[in-house]
């Protein structure tokens, strides 16, 4: 089994616990007079996707890179609309989880076929 690398684990966790306290910050959003906000579960929703981009990450599954890769790259569309400063900063983590998500190490750790971590 190969053995996950450092980098992988970092992220992992990161994505996990940015979903969770995201996650945590938009309920103080939530409004009882009006609970059924249709931006504040799409929000929470795309902070469950981080969690589980994480979680999977860490159990080796290709596809959460894929999926956490296109998380943060949904990220950059989205700061292209706010700021010029949330761009670039969006835009160089995308490029940084790229590089490492798909570098040999991570590569190997990722391919299908090999014993799943637990």
């Amino acid at each position: 089994m190969n053995k996950r690398p450092l980098s992988v684990t970092i992220l992992g966790c990161l994505y996990i616990a940015t979903g969770a306290f995201r996650i945590a910050f938009h309920l103080t959003e939530f409004s009882s007079q009006h609970p059924f906000q249709h931006d504040i579960v799409w929000v929470a929703l795309v902070r469950l996707i981080a969690i589980v981009c994480g979680a999977f990450m860490l159990r080796g599954r290709n596809w959460a890179r894929w999926l956490a890769l296109a998380w943060v790259a949904f990220h950059v569309i989205l700061s292209a609309f706010q700021s010029s400063f949330g761009l670039v900063m969006h835009g160089l983590f995308c490029a940084a989880f790229a590089y490492i998500l798909f570098r040999p190490q991570a590569s190997q750790y990722f391919r299908p076929g090999r014993a799943q971590a637990i």
